[in-house]
Protein backbone atom coordinates (compact mmCIF):
# COMPACT_ATOMS: atom_id res chain seq x y z
CA UNK A 1 0.00 0.00 0.00
CA UNK A 2 1.40 3.15 -1.18
CA UNK A 3 0.67 6.84 0.07
CA UNK A 4 -1.56 9.22 -1.65
CA UNK A 5 -1.57 12.54 0.40
CA UNK A 6 -1.39 15.37 -1.86
CA UNK A 7 1.20 17.88 -0.98
CA UNK A 8 1.41 19.78 2.19
CA UNK A 9 2.57 23.48 3.04
CA UNK A 10 3.01 24.78 6.19
CA UNK A 11 3.20 28.60 5.41
CA UNK A 12 0.45 30.00 7.81
CA UNK A 13 1.90 27.59 10.88
CA UNK A 14 5.68 29.11 10.16
CA UNK A 15 3.59 32.43 10.22
CA UNK A 16 1.99 31.58 13.57
CA UNK A 17 5.23 30.37 15.30
CA UNK A 18 7.37 33.23 14.33
CA UNK A 19 4.39 35.45 15.72
CA UNK A 20 4.47 33.49 18.81
CA UNK A 21 8.46 33.84 19.44
CA UNK A 22 7.69 37.35 20.10
CA UNK A 23 5.08 36.90 22.84
CA UNK A 24 6.09 33.28 24.47
CA UNK A 25 9.32 31.99 25.47
CA UNK A 26 10.02 29.35 22.24
CA UNK A 27 6.76 30.44 20.73
CA UNK A 28 4.53 27.26 22.63
CA UNK A 29 3.61 26.87 26.08
CA UNK A 30 5.12 23.17 26.63
CA UNK A 31 8.39 22.62 25.13
CA UNK A 32 8.04 19.77 23.10
CA UNK A 33 5.18 21.65 21.19
CA UNK A 34 8.22 23.61 19.19
CA UNK A 35 9.70 20.37 17.41
CA UNK A 36 12.98 21.07 18.35
CA UNK A 37 13.86 17.20 18.65
CA UNK A 38 13.25 16.69 15.32
CA UNK A 39 13.73 19.85 13.79
CA UNK A 40 11.30 21.60 11.09
CA UNK A 41 8.04 24.00 11.93
CA UNK A 42 5.51 23.36 14.31
CA UNK A 43 1.70 22.94 13.02
CA UNK A 44 -0.36 24.93 14.33
CA UNK A 45 -4.03 23.72 14.72
CA UNK A 46 -7.05 25.22 13.70
CA UNK A 47 -9.67 21.90 15.02
CA UNK A 48 -10.21 18.53 15.36
CA UNK A 49 -12.98 15.84 14.85
CA UNK A 50 -12.49 12.29 15.19
CA UNK A 51 -9.54 11.00 14.59
CA UNK A 52 -8.53 14.00 12.90
CA UNK A 53 -6.46 17.15 13.31
CA UNK A 54 -6.70 20.40 10.76
CA UNK A 55 -3.79 22.77 11.29
CA UNK A 56 -3.70 26.19 10.18
CA UNK A 57 -2.75 25.95 6.09
CA UNK A 58 -6.18 23.43 6.12
CA UNK A 59 -4.01 20.22 6.29
CA UNK A 60 -5.88 16.98 7.33
CA UNK A 61 -3.68 15.03 9.80
CA UNK A 62 -4.18 11.80 11.46
CA UNK A 63 -3.65 12.39 14.77
CA UNK A 64 -1.91 9.52 16.90
CA UNK A 65 -0.96 12.00 19.96
CA UNK A 66 -4.55 12.91 20.97
CA UNK A 67 -3.43 15.48 23.20
CA UNK A 68 -1.16 13.44 24.80
CA UNK A 69 -3.67 11.22 25.99
CA UNK A 70 -7.01 12.89 27.16
CA UNK A 71 -8.75 12.04 24.02
CA UNK A 72 -9.99 8.91 23.97
CA UNK A 73 -13.03 9.01 22.86
CA UNK A 74 -11.88 10.99 19.66
CA UNK A 75 -11.71 15.21 19.27
CA UNK A 76 -14.66 16.77 19.88
CA UNK A 77 -16.99 13.94 20.40
CA UNK A 78 -20.53 15.00 20.11
CA UNK A 79 -21.98 13.86 23.67
CA UNK A 80 -19.06 15.76 25.34
CA UNK A 81 -19.15 18.89 23.67
CA UNK A 82 -22.86 18.66 24.22
CA UNK A 83 -22.58 18.30 28.06
CA UNK A 84 -19.57 21.12 28.06
CA UNK A 85 -22.34 23.68 26.32
CA UNK A 86 -24.57 22.76 28.96
CA UNK A 87 -22.86 23.16 31.74
CA UNK A 88 -20.41 26.53 30.52
CA UNK A 89 -24.29 27.91 29.85
CA UNK A 90 -24.79 27.90 33.62
CA UNK A 91 -21.52 29.74 34.39
CA UNK A 92 -17.71 28.33 34.30
CA UNK A 93 -16.66 28.69 38.29
CA UNK A 94 -18.39 29.21 41.17
CA UNK A 95 -15.70 29.02 43.88
CA UNK A 96 -17.78 26.84 45.71
CA UNK A 97 -19.11 23.22 45.42
CA UNK A 98 -20.81 21.39 42.62
CA UNK A 99 -22.62 18.18 41.95
CA UNK A 100 -20.31 17.24 38.75
CA UNK A 101 -17.26 17.23 41.17
CA UNK A 102 -18.81 14.72 43.12
CA UNK A 103 -20.28 12.58 40.84
CA UNK A 104 -16.47 12.49 38.88
CA UNK A 105 -14.22 11.67 41.89
CA UNK A 106 -17.23 8.69 42.84
CA UNK A 107 -16.84 8.04 38.60
CA UNK A 108 -13.03 7.41 39.88
CA UNK A 109 -13.49 5.67 43.04
CA UNK A 110 -15.87 3.11 40.76
CA UNK A 111 -13.29 2.21 38.66
CA UNK A 112 -9.96 2.23 41.05
CA UNK A 113 -8.73 1.06 44.01
CA UNK A 114 -9.08 4.34 45.80
CA UNK A 115 -11.72 5.22 48.41
CA UNK A 116 -11.17 9.58 48.87
CA UNK A 117 -10.06 11.87 45.75
CA UNK A 118 -9.21 15.04 45.56
CA UNK A 119 -9.54 16.84 42.32
CA UNK A 120 -6.93 20.21 40.88
CA UNK A 121 -6.12 21.01 37.78
CA UNK A 122 -3.50 19.37 36.01
CA UNK A 123 -0.99 16.26 36.71
CA UNK A 124 1.84 18.56 38.24
CA UNK A 125 -0.69 19.54 40.97
CA UNK A 126 -1.82 16.45 41.59
CA UNK A 127 1.83 14.78 42.18
CA UNK A 128 3.16 18.27 44.40
CA UNK A 129 0.41 17.48 46.63
CA UNK A 130 0.62 14.10 47.00
CA UNK A 131 4.25 14.61 48.13
CA UNK A 132 3.37 16.84 50.25
CA UNK A 133 0.42 14.37 51.62
CA UNK A 134 3.13 11.54 52.02
CA UNK A 135 5.60 13.60 53.83
CA UNK A 136 2.78 14.92 56.31
CA UNK A 137 1.66 11.29 56.71
CA UNK A 138 5.22 9.43 57.08
CA UNK A 139 6.74 12.54 59.03
CA UNK A 140 9.49 11.66 56.59
CA UNK A 141 11.59 13.81 54.05
CA UNK A 142 12.90 11.54 51.55
CA UNK A 143 11.03 10.33 48.06
CA UNK A 144 12.34 7.79 45.66
CA UNK A 145 11.54 8.31 41.53
CA UNK A 146 13.32 6.77 38.57
CA UNK A 147 15.09 7.91 35.83
CA UNK A 148 13.11 8.46 32.62
CA UNK A 149 9.42 9.00 35.11
CA UNK A 150 7.94 12.11 34.63
CA UNK A 151 5.68 13.41 37.10
CA UNK A 152 4.96 16.86 36.19
CA UNK A 153 7.16 19.62 36.46
CA UNK A 154 7.68 19.22 40.45
CA UNK A 155 10.68 21.06 41.47
CA UNK A 156 11.78 17.87 43.77
CA UNK A 157 11.12 15.49 40.38
CA UNK A 158 12.87 17.16 37.89
CA UNK A 159 15.66 15.00 37.73
CA UNK A 160 16.35 12.40 35.06
CA UNK A 161 12.09 13.45 34.95
CA UNK A 162 11.75 12.28 30.96
CA UNK A 163 10.66 13.19 27.66
CA UNK A 164 10.40 16.73 27.87
CA UNK A 165 13.48 17.99 29.98
CA UNK A 166 16.06 18.45 28.19
CA UNK A 167 18.76 17.32 30.70
CA UNK A 168 17.82 13.70 30.41
CA UNK A 169 20.82 12.25 31.46
CA UNK A 170 21.86 13.76 34.76
CA UNK A 171 20.92 10.71 36.41
CA UNK A 172 19.70 7.82 34.18
CA UNK A 173 22.50 4.91 35.38
CA UNK A 174 21.48 1.67 36.35
CA UNK A 175 22.68 1.16 39.92
CA UNK A 176 22.00 3.12 43.30
CA UNK A 177 24.87 5.21 44.60
CA UNK A 178 23.16 6.92 47.43
CA UNK A 179 24.05 10.06 45.98
CA UNK A 180 21.39 13.24 46.17
CA UNK A 181 19.16 13.71 42.80
CA UNK A 182 21.18 16.21 40.18
CA UNK A 183 18.50 19.13 39.35
CA UNK A 184 17.26 18.58 35.64
CA UNK A 185 16.45 22.02 35.07
CA UNK A 186 17.70 25.61 35.28
CA UNK A 187 16.02 27.35 38.59
CA UNK A 188 15.88 23.89 40.47
CA UNK A 189 18.03 24.26 43.34
CA UNK A 190 20.50 21.07 44.87
CA UNK A 191 18.74 21.68 48.02
CA UNK A 192 15.10 21.08 46.37
CA UNK A 193 16.58 17.39 44.74
CA UNK A 194 18.38 16.62 47.76
CA UNK A 195 15.96 14.22 49.34
CA UNK A 196 14.87 12.76 45.93
CA UNK A 197 16.54 9.34 45.29
CA UNK A 198 16.77 8.68 41.46
CA UNK A 199 17.41 4.85 40.32
CA UNK A 200 17.09 2.90 37.21
CA UNK A 201 13.47 2.20 36.19
CA UNK A 202 12.92 -1.98 36.53
CA UNK A 203 16.29 -2.05 38.73
CA UNK A 204 15.27 -4.26 41.38
CA UNK A 205 18.53 -4.55 43.19
CA UNK A 206 19.21 -0.50 42.93
CA UNK A 207 15.34 -0.28 44.83
CA UNK A 208 16.37 -2.70 47.24
CA UNK A 209 19.67 -0.84 48.05
CA UNK A 210 18.05 2.60 48.71
CA UNK A 211 15.41 0.89 50.86
CA UNK A 212 18.71 -0.86 53.00
CA UNK A 213 20.24 2.71 53.05
CA UNK A 214 17.50 5.36 54.15
CA UNK A 215 14.32 3.12 54.41
CA UNK A 216 13.34 4.89 57.84
CA UNK A 217 13.19 7.90 55.86
CA UNK A 218 11.59 7.38 52.93
CA UNK A 219 8.25 9.18 52.58
CA UNK A 220 7.32 7.75 49.55
CA UNK A 221 7.94 5.76 46.39
CA UNK A 222 6.18 7.46 43.06
CA UNK A 223 6.09 5.83 39.81
CA UNK A 224 4.64 5.75 36.37
CA UNK A 225 2.22 3.24 36.89
CA UNK A 226 3.51 2.21 33.53
CA UNK A 227 6.44 4.56 31.96
CA UNK A 228 5.66 6.29 29.29
CA UNK A 229 8.34 9.43 29.45
CA UNK A 230 11.31 7.59 27.89
CA UNK A 231 9.04 5.54 25.68
CA UNK A 232 6.77 3.03 26.84
CA UNK A 233 8.28 0.95 29.17
CA UNK A 234 6.00 -1.45 30.74
CA UNK A 235 7.07 -2.92 34.51
CA UNK A 236 8.92 -5.84 34.71
CA UNK A 237 8.38 -9.34 35.47
CA UNK A 238 10.73 -11.49 37.36
CA UNK A 239 10.00 -14.94 38.60
CA UNK A 240 6.14 -14.03 38.10
CA UNK A 241 5.95 -11.08 40.32
CA UNK A 242 5.28 -7.54 38.44
CA UNK A 243 7.52 -4.77 39.45
CA UNK A 244 4.66 -2.45 40.55
CA UNK A 245 3.82 -5.76 43.31
CA UNK A 246 7.53 -5.73 44.33
CA UNK A 247 7.59 -1.78 44.86
CA UNK A 248 4.21 -2.41 46.76
CA UNK A 249 5.27 -4.72 48.61
CA UNK A 250 8.97 -3.04 50.06
CA UNK A 251 7.35 0.33 50.28
CA UNK A 252 5.08 -1.67 52.72
CA UNK A 253 7.48 -3.60 54.95
CA UNK A 254 9.88 -0.19 55.21
CA UNK A 255 6.66 1.78 56.25
CA UNK A 256 6.78 3.96 53.03
CA UNK A 257 4.08 4.74 50.94
CA UNK A 258 3.63 3.27 47.29
CA UNK A 259 2.50 6.15 44.78
CA UNK A 260 1.32 5.48 41.29
CA UNK A 261 1.31 8.06 38.77
CA UNK A 262 -1.72 7.16 36.05
CA UNK A 263 -2.14 10.56 34.86
CA UNK A 264 -1.38 8.82 31.83
CA UNK A 265 -2.30 5.75 31.45
CA UNK A 266 -5.21 5.85 34.24
CA UNK A 267 -8.78 5.18 32.27
CA UNK A 268 -6.52 4.74 28.79
CA UNK A 269 -5.38 1.07 29.18
CA UNK A 270 -8.36 -0.41 30.36
CA UNK A 271 -11.37 1.37 32.02
CA UNK A 272 -9.12 1.28 35.23
CA UNK A 273 -5.61 2.12 34.00
CA UNK A 274 -2.83 0.23 34.62
CA UNK A 275 -4.39 -1.33 37.79
CA UNK A 276 -6.82 -2.77 35.45
CA UNK A 277 -3.73 -4.72 34.09
CA UNK A 278 -1.56 -5.68 37.73
CA UNK A 279 -4.37 -5.30 40.18
CA UNK A 280 -1.51 -3.93 42.03
CA UNK A 281 -3.18 -1.29 44.92
CA UNK A 282 -1.24 1.59 45.99
CA UNK A 283 -1.41 4.09 48.67
CA UNK A 284 -1.75 6.72 46.76
CA UNK A 285 -2.52 7.68 42.85
CA UNK A 286 -2.66 10.51 40.53
CA UNK A 287 -4.50 10.67 38.01
CA UNK A 288 -5.64 13.04 34.66
CA UNK A 289 -5.42 13.28 31.17
CA UNK A 290 -8.88 11.02 29.93
CA UNK A 291 -10.73 12.06 33.33
CA UNK A 292 -10.42 15.44 31.93
CA UNK A 293 -12.07 14.93 28.90
CA UNK A 294 -9.52 17.56 27.15
CA UNK A 295 -9.71 19.79 29.99
CA UNK A 296 -7.07 21.26 32.40
CA UNK A 297 -8.36 18.22 35.00
CA UNK A 298 -6.41 15.83 37.53
CA UNK A 299 -6.77 14.23 40.47
CA UNK A 300 -5.14 12.64 43.55
CA UNK A 301 -6.99 9.56 45.99
CA UNK A 302 -6.18 6.67 47.91
CA UNK A 303 -7.14 5.37 51.03
CA UNK A 304 -9.48 7.32 53.30
CA UNK A 305 -7.79 7.05 55.94
CA UNK A 306 -4.55 8.74 54.39
CA UNK A 307 -6.56 11.71 52.63
CA UNK A 308 -8.50 12.54 55.82
CA UNK A 309 -5.05 14.37 57.10
CA UNK A 310 -6.19 16.53 54.23
CA UNK A 311 -7.21 20.31 55.00
CA UNK A 312 -9.70 20.96 56.09
CA UNK A 313 -10.01 17.79 58.36
CA UNK A 314 -6.68 17.11 58.60
CA UNK A 315 -3.18 18.84 58.26
CA UNK A 316 -1.28 19.13 54.99
CA UNK A 317 -2.36 21.71 53.57
CA UNK A 318 -3.56 21.98 49.60
CA UNK A 319 -5.73 24.44 47.86
CA UNK A 320 -7.28 25.47 44.42
CA UNK A 321 -9.58 28.24 43.56
CA UNK A 322 -10.49 26.39 40.10
CA UNK A 323 -10.15 22.46 41.29
CA UNK A 324 -13.25 21.01 40.91
CA UNK A 325 -14.33 23.21 37.80
CA UNK A 326 -17.98 22.28 36.80
CA UNK A 327 -17.26 22.70 32.93
CA UNK A 328 -14.01 20.23 33.25
CA UNK A 329 -15.65 17.98 35.99
CA UNK A 330 -18.81 17.82 33.19
CA UNK A 331 -16.15 17.12 30.53
CA UNK A 332 -14.14 14.50 32.09
CA UNK A 333 -17.53 12.52 33.74
CA UNK A 334 -19.33 12.40 30.49
CA UNK A 335 -15.77 11.09 28.92
CA UNK A 336 -15.31 8.25 31.48
CA UNK A 337 -19.39 7.37 31.55
CA UNK A 338 -19.18 6.81 27.69
CA UNK A 339 -15.77 4.91 27.69
CA UNK A 340 -17.38 1.45 27.74
CA UNK A 341 -15.43 -1.93 27.21
CA UNK A 342 -16.58 -1.59 23.44
CA UNK A 343 -14.47 1.63 23.40
CA UNK A 344 -11.40 0.05 25.52
CA UNK A 345 -11.87 -3.11 23.04
CA UNK A 346 -11.27 -1.00 19.92
CA UNK A 347 -8.42 1.15 20.65
CA UNK A 348 -6.95 -2.29 21.66
CA UNK A 349 -7.41 -3.74 18.57
CA UNK A 350 -6.51 -0.72 16.26
CA UNK A 351 -3.36 -0.45 18.61
CA UNK A 352 -2.15 -3.95 18.19
CA UNK A 353 -3.11 -3.34 13.95
CA UNK A 354 -0.44 -0.67 13.84
CA UNK A 355 2.12 -1.84 16.16
CA UNK A 356 2.20 -4.98 13.52
CA UNK A 357 2.26 -2.50 10.33
CA UNK A 358 5.23 -0.75 12.26
CA UNK A 359 7.20 -3.12 12.96
CA UNK A 360 6.09 -5.06 9.43
CA UNK A 361 7.65 -1.61 7.53
CA UNK A 362 10.62 -1.10 9.84
CA UNK A 363 11.92 -4.50 9.38
CA UNK A 364 11.51 -4.79 5.81
CA UNK A 365 13.45 -1.42 5.05
CA UNK A 366 16.16 -3.15 7.97
CA UNK A 367 15.86 -0.42 10.88
CA UNK A 368 16.57 -1.82 13.83
CA UNK A 369 13.81 -1.11 16.56
CA UNK A 370 12.16 -2.29 19.01
CA UNK A 371 8.59 -1.97 19.63
CA UNK A 372 7.13 -1.51 23.07
CA UNK A 373 4.14 -1.45 24.72
CA UNK A 374 1.83 -0.96 28.02
CA UNK A 375 -2.00 -2.08 27.11
CA UNK A 376 -3.08 0.30 24.14
CA UNK A 377 -0.16 2.74 24.88
CA UNK A 378 3.05 2.04 22.29
CA UNK A 379 5.81 3.14 21.08
CA UNK A 380 8.83 2.44 18.84
CA UNK A 381 12.71 2.42 19.93
CA UNK A 382 14.81 3.00 16.90
CA UNK A 383 17.72 1.15 19.07
CA UNK A 384 20.93 0.02 18.15
CA UNK A 385 21.26 -3.49 16.22
CA UNK A 386 20.99 -6.03 18.83
CA UNK A 387 18.98 -4.50 21.56
CA UNK A 388 16.05 -6.52 22.04
CA UNK A 389 13.95 -4.71 24.73
CA UNK A 390 13.87 -1.88 26.52
CA UNK A 391 13.86 -1.78 30.27
CA UNK A 392 14.82 1.54 31.00
CA UNK A 393 15.78 5.05 30.47
CA UNK A 394 19.82 4.46 29.83
CA UNK A 395 18.48 2.02 27.21
CA UNK A 396 16.20 4.23 25.84
CA UNK A 397 19.35 6.97 25.19
CA UNK A 398 20.83 5.43 23.38
CA UNK A 399 17.93 5.57 20.15
CA UNK A 400 19.17 6.82 17.28
CA UNK A 401 16.73 10.50 17.13
CA UNK A 402 17.96 11.58 13.72
CA UNK A 403 16.39 8.16 12.22
CA UNK A 404 13.28 9.34 14.18
CA UNK A 405 13.46 12.63 12.90
CA UNK A 406 13.55 11.15 9.69
CA UNK A 407 10.66 8.71 10.27
CA UNK A 408 8.71 11.61 12.01
CA UNK A 409 8.53 14.36 8.68
CA UNK A 410 8.11 11.39 6.53
CA UNK A 411 5.12 10.37 8.13
CA UNK A 412 3.77 14.20 8.62
CA UNK A 413 4.34 15.30 4.69
CA UNK A 414 1.87 12.30 4.32
CA UNK A 415 -0.75 13.55 6.93
CA UNK A 416 0.25 11.81 10.00
CA UNK A 417 0.72 13.33 13.60
CA UNK A 418 3.14 11.38 15.40
CA UNK A 419 4.34 12.97 18.74
CA UNK A 420 7.20 14.85 17.92
CA UNK A 421 9.55 13.06 19.87
CA UNK A 422 11.50 9.67 20.09
CA UNK A 423 10.75 9.50 24.25
CA UNK A 424 6.76 9.95 23.81
CA UNK A 425 3.81 6.65 23.72
CA UNK A 426 1.55 6.86 20.74
CA UNK A 427 -2.28 7.06 21.31
CA UNK A 428 -5.24 5.92 19.58
CA UNK A 429 -8.53 6.59 20.26
CA UNK A 430 -11.80 5.02 19.71
CA UNK A 431 -12.28 7.68 16.81
CA UNK A 432 -9.37 5.91 15.06
CA UNK A 433 -11.53 3.90 11.85
CA UNK A 434 -9.89 1.64 9.38
CA UNK A 435 -10.05 4.62 7.09
CA UNK A 436 -8.02 7.20 9.50
CA UNK A 437 -5.58 3.25 10.23
CA UNK A 438 -5.42 2.83 6.50
CA UNK A 439 -3.90 6.10 6.07
CA UNK A 440 -1.14 5.46 8.64
CA UNK A 441 -0.24 2.12 7.23
CA UNK A 442 0.05 3.55 3.35
CA UNK A 443 2.65 6.12 5.13
CA UNK A 444 5.03 3.49 6.73
CA UNK A 445 6.36 1.98 3.71
CA UNK A 446 8.18 5.57 3.07
CA UNK A 447 8.76 6.46 6.40
CA UNK A 448 10.58 3.28 7.33
CA UNK A 449 13.23 4.33 3.83
CA UNK A 450 13.53 8.18 5.49
CA UNK A 451 14.42 6.32 8.80
CA UNK A 452 16.89 4.03 7.35
CA UNK A 453 18.77 6.49 5.52
CA UNK A 454 18.03 9.43 8.41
Amino acid sequence: MTSTAKPRTDTRSAALFARAQTVTPGGVNSPVRAFLSVGGTPRFIASATGPYLYDADGNELVDLICSWGPMLLGHAHPEVIGAVAEAASRGTSYGAPTTAEVELAAEIIDRTPVEQVRLVNSGTEATMSVLRLARGITGRDKIIKFAGCYHGHVDALLAAAGSGVATLAARSGSSFSGDAAVPGSPGVTAATTADTIVLAYNDRAAVREAFATYGDQIACLVTEAAAGNMGVVPPGVEDGVGFNAFLADICARHGALFVSDEVMTGFRLTRSGQYGLDGVVPDLMTFGKVMGGGFPAAAFGGRAGLMQHLAPVGGVYQAGTLSGNPVAATAGLTTLRLATDEVYAHVDSAALRLQAEVTAALSHAGVPHVVQAAGNLFSVFFVPDGVTAVPDYATAARQDTAAYAAFFHSMLDSGVYLPPSAFEGWFLSAAHDDAALDRVVSALPAAAVAAARG
